[in-house]
């Protein structure tokens, strides 16, 4: 397809976005992936495969008139496992996103300063993805937990000897790892040493109850086979154990996302992903959001500013109070995700509805940066 044509919706929605008052200047982009890959090993195994994925992004910019305060917004729309169709809306909303992003980017201009301290937090799975990416999906890989890849991003707390008694969080925390997903970033048929694709447990019921491992992990803890996670970027390089699709299992019937929202009398809603930050060993952790709107009597408040919440993971996670139903289950991901010397990246994708965390701690996150 001509580069104009593929970027043909950019233009059209960065014009509708600049047409509003709110918004001063606008960032348009656009990033398509074909990856196609023939393996084959000496134990009879050949694949082929192709896989495509794209990840359309807009910021809107503005500058409040009165204050001179600026802000930004981008657009909620994930990466996916799709081709360009996706642009046409095949899997996500944009034009219903395009339509709402200047009332929301001009009540962020407006917000006031968020007040620091405990708030219980309804985080959006826009949000919650990167933390379940950060606290559950690095930490759960076993080249990391056995202290094999240290250097790039530290190792891991969940350790093989605790595998089925760490309490991880609640009751209402079960994680999945699966490369079988539909549209998933991780999806294959087969991994880079010829595994065929699988799904398994995480965590289930608040317990570590499994890990991502590939062939020459999974013998080091006694696994009868490898879980298909090798992953190599490109014939140059040598496979790695990557991660797959990692989600947060929706509960069976359970509340939407303004049900969630319903039963908080003082917190905050918190949407889209934003800077993080994370130790060496998975556990103390700061994430900030695109927005955030504070919660009064059951009820969203409007927006305040700069929200970072901290915590540690096994805290965080023992926090979670009510996980929503499968209606309101969302699929993000991160399309560009590092990690080994030389550095190769991998995406994978992050399922999850919006979920109740109580008690959170809250700070300003300019006040962290030292602004």
């Amino acid at each position: 397809m001509p580069p104009a044509d593929r970027t043909a919706a950019l233009v059209e929605w960065s014009g509708r976005l600049l047409a509003a008052p709110e918004v001063g200047h606008v960032l348009a982009k656009l990033r398509c992936t074909r990856e196609s890959k023939f393996y084959a090993d000496l134990a009879g195994t050949v694949t082929v495969q192709q896989r495509v994925r794209i990840h359309p992004m807009l910021h809107a910019l503005g500058v409040h008139p009165r204050t001179g305060a600026g802000a930004a917004l981008r657009t909620l729309g994930p990466p996916t496992g799709r081709g360009l169709e996706y642009l046409d809306g095949e899997g996500w909303d944009w034009d219903a996103e395009i339509a709402g992003l200047p009332e929301l980017l001009g009540a962020k201009l407006a917000a006031p300063a968020v007040r620091p301290g405990r708030y219980d937090l309804v985080i959006d799975p826009s949000n919650l993805w990167l933390t379940l990416h950060e606290t559950v999906g690095h930490a759960t890989e076993l080249d990391r937990a056995l202290g094999h890849e240290a250097a790039y991003a530290g190792t891991t707390f969940a350790t093989p000897d605790l595998l089925g008694s760490l309490r991880y969080g609640s009751e209402a925390m079960n994680v999945t790892a699966d490369r079988t997903a539909e549209h998933g970033l991780a999806t294959v048929g087969f991994d880079d040493e010829g595994v065929a694709a699988q799904e398994w447990d995480l965590v289930t019921g608040g317990v570590l109850t499994g890990f991502q491992t590939d062939r020459g992990t999974a013998p080091l803890v006694g696994a009868g086979r490898s879980t298909g996670c090798a992953y190599a970027e490109s014939g140059l390089h040598a496979p790695l154990q990557r991660m797959p699709n990692v989600s947060l299992r929706p509960a069976p019937g359970g509340p939407s996302t303004e049900e969630l929202i319903g039963g908080v009398a003082d917190g905050l809603y918190i949407v889209g992903s934003g800077s993080w930050s994370i130790d060496d060993r998975r556990r103390g952790f700061q994430f900030t959001a695109q927005r955030c709107h504070r919660i009064r009597g059951g009820r969203l408040a409007g927006q305040v500013n700069d929200v970072a919440y901290q915590g540690d993971t096994i805290g965080f996670w023992t926090s979670l109070r009510a996980v929503g139903g499968p209606a309101d289950h969302r699929v993000f991901g991160a399309d560009l995700c590092g990690k080994g010397q030389p550095v190769q990246t991998a995406a994978a994708s992050h399922g999850s509805p919006a979920a109740v965390f109580e008690g959170v701690r809250v700070t300003a996150a300019s006040r962290e940066a030292g602004l």
